[in-house]
């Protein structure tokens, strides 16, 4: 049977309850897809080629809602992470060599957060941008420190409250620009002009369907479905209700994390013309002098706010890899710093900050298929999942999704390899 059930209708106490079970990890794993990489790949997409890219934004978007779907199905209805599934089916070395290519990703994704935040600090007050790094790192480990000290729901609450605040300042930058539907419309179409706009496409669909998301979520959702799995295997009706919430609370929250990102990119499009892609600092220069020092402060605000949050939903995901693949802790300190020496060697060279990010969520893409290509397999096995096994429609559409992240990072192989 596949994953459409039928249900009757629950109690209203039980129904609520499970709805948090869906939207609470789909919330905190929502910040992922808003982080500082997103901004300047956005920022520089519609800066470089106006509305044009809009369609790439609202594709990656459907594809990334698709893919949580599975991963949080995974991890409710299992009781098993991604990872954890994936070390259940594999021998030591595969385990030890997916680990590894999971702690790069959570490098390349710690590099923009770190980075993005030590920006938004340099815009509000003029630190140097490896003081603005150390900072960041220290203010993200304190946020972890508040999962393992007051729990999950308070570490979910405090991350739902600062993605509302990146919602309201990128958002609000969007409406003070005043995009019009006409460009809106015209972004809609699926054309790639030239070698750059497949580049920067690759980093919007880096950027949107990452791996680290996939890894959190599947963990989260386990977490969160502990105590209705406590008695036993779940029947038809609760299966069926469960599901139902499941996809409920990732709709929601990619609708939020895909309306963000396009406010990124519809920003920077309805800014004046450019010769060349705005970097962070040029488009809050732009936006100061064009809209004003509150938009400008609603930029800078909520770039810090993305940078915070989503380096500790990152930091998150290269414990969860470490503990489920080669079973090993260490203190969240420890990662952080360890994290943290990259970002700020590469500050301290003084690269362009906003290329060093598109970069970073390029190197995301190429992480995709690790995750995506086990996951698509582990649950459209009937062993496995059971009734919530996949619909072959599903299978075929989360397939298309690997086979697209196969493809771009053909293309950016061998774009690096012709220099």
């Amino acid at each position: 049977m596949s994953e459409v059930l039928t249900r009757p209708a629950p109690r209203q106490g039980r129904a609520a309850a499970r709805a948090s079970l869906g939207l609470a990890p789909a919330l905190v794993t929502a910040v992922a897809y808003v982080d500082p990489g997103n901004v300047a790949t956005n920022f520089s997409a519609g800066s470089a080629y106006g509305y044009g890219l809009l369609w790439v934004v609202v594709g990656a978007t459907a594809a990334a809602g698709l893919i949580q779907y599975l991963s949080a199905k995974l991890g409710t209805c299992t009781g098993r992470s991604l990872t954890q599934s994936v070390a259940a089916s594999v021998g030591r070395r595969a385990r030890i060599a997916y680990w590894a290519q999971a702690e790069l990703v959570a490098v390349a994704t710690d590099i923009a957060e770190v980075v993005g935040g030590a920006v938004a600090l340099k815009l509000l007050f003029g630190l140097p941008l490896w003081a603005g790094a150390v900072t960041v790192a220290a203010l993200s480990t304190a946020l972890l420190h508040l999962r393992t000290t007051r729990g999950e729901n308070t570490f979910a609450m405090a991350i739902t409250v600062a993605l509302a605040l990146i919602a309201c300042g990128f958002i609000g930058c969007t409406i003070a620009a005043g995009p019009t539907a006409g460009g809106m419309l015209e972004g809609m179409r699926p054309l790639l002009p030239d070698s750059q706009a497949v580049f920067l496409a690759s980093g919007i669909f880096g950027a949107t369907v990452m791996p680290h998301a996939v890894y959190v979520h599947s963990a989260l959702s386990r977490d969160s479905g502990r105590g209705l799995r406590a008695g036993g295997p779940l029947g038809f009706a609760a299966l069926g209700e469960l599901l139902s919430t499941t996809r409920k609370g990732v709709v929601f929250a990619m609708l939020l994390a895909g309306s963000i990102n396009a406010a990124l990119l519809l920003t920077a499009a309805a800014l004046p013309l450019s010769e060349n892609p705005l970097t962070l600092e040029g488009v809050h220069t732009t936006i100061t002098a064009v809209l004003g020092t509150l938009p400008a402060l609603a930029l800078a605000l909520a770039l810090l706010v993305s940078g915070l949050a989503s380096t500790a939903v990152g930091t998150h995901a290269g414990d969860i890899a470490m503990r489920d693949l080669i079973r090993r802790r260490i203190p969240a300190g420890v990662r952080r710093i360890a994290a943290l020496a990259p970002a700020v060697v590469l500050l301290a060279a003084d690269l362009d900050t906003t290329h060093l990010l598109v970069l970073s969520q390029v190197g995301l893409s190429l992480g995709v298929p690790f995750a995506l290509i086990p996951l698509i397999r582990l649950t459209a096995r009937r062993s496995l999942m059971g009734r919530a096994v996949n619909h072959w429609a599903t299978t075929a559409a989360a397939s298309t999704v690997a086979a697209a992240a196969v493809a771009i990072n053909g293309f950016l192989l061998m774009r690096l390899a012709a220099g």
